[in-house]
């Protein structure tokens, strides 16, 4: 149905919305209230990891996860760290995708997104999703070429997946199980998202509500840290030992650094902690405060809301408390991320919204054609959309958008040309 609404109407109601910012039904506040969360596009801390390295040993609680030395332990670090270029005498490979975390997170800032895009691939029999030898996930890269990975012809699902931002991160790991829990309780039963479990590598035992890769396949920053040492850039850590194979095949005979060598970059773990605090001290990513403060724009925020995107965009999240247990116990909210609002425009669950990409990871059948919604925080800098990277525009985006999110596209269609460009104006101010 078309908004009957005036401009006037529109950017006066807007302007209320964005007063109240718009609180999700499900956040954990203290009595004091949240505060906002830091959020410009600047490679600094957010607090957290001054916070961190004066106070180890009272916020990590895992045998799992090593303390980082005293003189190792800073954001600077974390960031050469995180945009170090590894080689094989590093133990780079033998199968991989980048040579560092920085590859392929680097747009605006060290930490963002990029145009580089990771393949995955598998069987459908019309009933069950089966990986192939060594796992979905194809790397591109081989040293030497003998060993370079292909699809082979029975796979008949293959996948593209974009690179994620992990700038605001820390804050998304702070966010309590029980507050997804809550978001998907109060979205329609049509629109739900799907909540999964998923193991934390560093308090063996234990799993948490998944929130990171677009499968919600990781719930922790150092688990999710290891995942893509060894997948991404072909180096093992304790947490993730094994190297993967080359489409099932050992790569034993070509790794020129096994675990344990002299060589090997991460025997103790201590740079995928690095990686972690690199991530937890992000700031979050800003909105465009000029664009966001014009009339359109504020219209547009109203309308966004109006015709149901906010269900699953979810405009606002707070974050736990700090000092809550969170990772299976093995980590405590820091003050830098606790109690803090978020506003990401993503619910970090689950959805089909018609783009799924057919692949099975963690979550069992059911999530095969689901991901996790795309948080529009810092959408402006983003040049391509959707999971696969293969949207170049919003309104291609949008149309995109179908099954449980059927209605809200069709919503936005059915608006008048004023107004959509007034929600697209909204968009562009994320």
């Amino acid at each position: 149905m078309r908004s009957v609404l005036s401009f006037r109407v529109l950017a006066s109601l807007a302007v209320v919305l964005l007063a109240l910012a718009v609180v999700a039904p499900a956040t954990t506040e203290s009595q004091t209230g949240p505060a906002e969360a830091p959020t410009v596009f600047t490679l600094a801390s957010n607090g957290f990891a001054q916070e961190f390295c004066d106070n180890q040993a009272s916020l990590v609680n895992s045998p799992n996860s090593p303390m980082i030395p005293a003189l190792q332990c800073s954001f600077d670090t974390a960031v050469t760290q995180f945009t170090e270029v590894e080689d094989v005498e590093e133990g780079l490979g033998p199968i991989f995708n980048a040579e560092a975390c920085g590859s392929c997170h680097l747009v605006p800032i060290v930490g963002g997104t990029s145009q580089i895009m990771e393949k995955r691939v598998g069987r459908f029999d019309g009933l069950t999703f089966f990986d192939p030898p060594g796992g979905s996930l194809l790397q591109d890269r081989a040293i030497p070429i003998d060993i370079q990975e292909l699809s082979a012809s029975t796979n008949n699902v293959q996948a593209l997946r974009g690179s994620l931002s992990v700038l605001g991160d820390g804050f998304v790991e702070a966010i309590a199980n029980s507050t997804l829990q809550n978001i998907a309780n109060a979205q329609p039963f049509g629109m739900r998202g799907q909540l999964i479990n998923v193991a934390v590598f560093e308090k063996p035992g234990t799993s948490r509500v998944g929130r990171f890769g677009w499968k919600d396949q990781q719930a922790s920053l150092v688990s999710f840290s290891a995942d893509a040492y060894v997948n991404e850039m072909g180096i093992t850590s304790p947490l993730q030992p094994d190297e993967n194979t080359s489409n099932g095949n050992s790569v034993a005979a070509f790794d020129t650094v096994p675990d344990g060598h002299p060589n090997d970059p991460d025997t103790d773990g201590v740079d995928v902690e690095l990686f972690a605090l690199f991530m937890r001290s992000t700031l979050a990513p800003p909105r465009d405060p000029v664009r966001a403060a014009t009339a359109n724009a504020q219209a547009g925020s109203f309308l966004f809301n109006q015709i149901g995107c906010a269900v699953c965009h979810t405009p606002s999240i707070v974050t736990a408390d700090p000092g809550t247990l969170i990772n299976g116990g093995a980590l405590r909210v820091a003050s830098a991320l606790g109690n803090k609002r978020i506003r990401p425009f993503g619910d970090f669950l689950l959805h089909d919204i018609g783009t799924g990409d057919g692949i099975v990871q963690n979550g069992g059948q059911a999530t095969r054609n689901r991901v996790r919604t795309a948080p529009l925080w810092g959408l402006r800098a983003r040049g391509r959309f959707m999971h696969d990277s293969l949207s170049f525009n919003l309104i291609d985006v949008i149309r995109r958008h179908t099954n449980q999110a059927e209605q809200a596209s069709d919503a936005f269609f059915a608006l008048s040309t004023t107004n959509k460009n007034r929600v697209l104006e909204f968009l562009l101010s994320l």
